[in-house]
């Protein structure tokens, strides 16, 4: 998902920016995709994030921001609460983070993704997943917290494309497959695009959307540091 933040903030508003991402910003696991220009760079070549206290002091920057990093902690929720002490009071953490049932499609381990270390829901009693993670609950439950903005990110996404919950995927890395998905991901025609699609899906292949197409599948936490 290395284009998951640009695909995001085409979707924010400006008020978003001014008011979430003012200051001083840290970019977790950005790669190449930077939130905002002006954002502290912090992936593999700055340390490793499921440590970052190690490199970082606490309650200096004015915006954590994240996406598509938590899932790959070690420990998710540590990691989650470690990056909220580099936060001021003030100032705000911004979490994005893949849906389980969207992204990872009722499978663990992830169909798409064997780095991914846990699933991730917005609220809700229960999951299909042994290693989901209530999102919403635990920016709740850090000290200090005010979730002031919860945003479910499904834009283009086709639920008539969604895997069926209890049958079990084929390899989606077949050859055949592979050679469909290559041909998919260069029609510009979005209805011939999704018949292919929805071809593969017919044949007991798992369709990953946000690699496919201009589809999201994540959820948005903004949490506020209260003095």
């Amino acid at each position: 998902m290395a284009t998951e933040a640009s695909k995001t903030n085409a979707l924010r508003s400006p008020e978003f920016f001014k008011t979430y991402l003012s200051g001083r910003v840290i970019d977790i696991g950005a790669g190449d995709d930077l939130v905002v220009p002006h954002a502290d760079i912090f992936d593999q070549h700055q340390g490793d994030a499921n440590h970052i206290l190690d490199y970082r002091d606490a309650e200096q920057y004015d915006a954590v921001h994240s996406s598509h990093c938590l899932e790959h902690m070690h420990d998710p929720r540590q990691s989650l609460k470690d990056w909220w002490k580099l936060v001021k009071p003030g100032g705000y953490m911004i979490t994005v983070v893949p849906h389980e049932d969207l992204y990872e499609q009722f499978t663990w381990p992830s169909i798409f993704n064997g780095d991914h270390k846990a699933t991730f829901r917005m609220g809700g009693a229960g999951s299909w997943s042994p290693v989901s993670i209530d999102i919403l609950a635990e920016s709740k439950s850090l000290p200090h917290a005010e979730i002031v903005a919860k945003r479910l990110y499904d834009e283009n996404y086709d639920y008539d494309l969604l895997f069926p919950r209890g049958q079990k995927p084929k390899n989606h890395r077949k050859f055949v497959n592979r050679q469909i998905s290559s041909i998919a991901r260069r029609i510009k025609n979005r209805s011939l695009r999704t018949r292919l699609l929805k071809f593969q899906l017919s044949r007991g292949y798992p369709i990953d959307q946000t690699a496919k197409s201009d589809a999201l599948a994540q959820i948005e936490i903004v949490v506020r540091k209260t003095n």
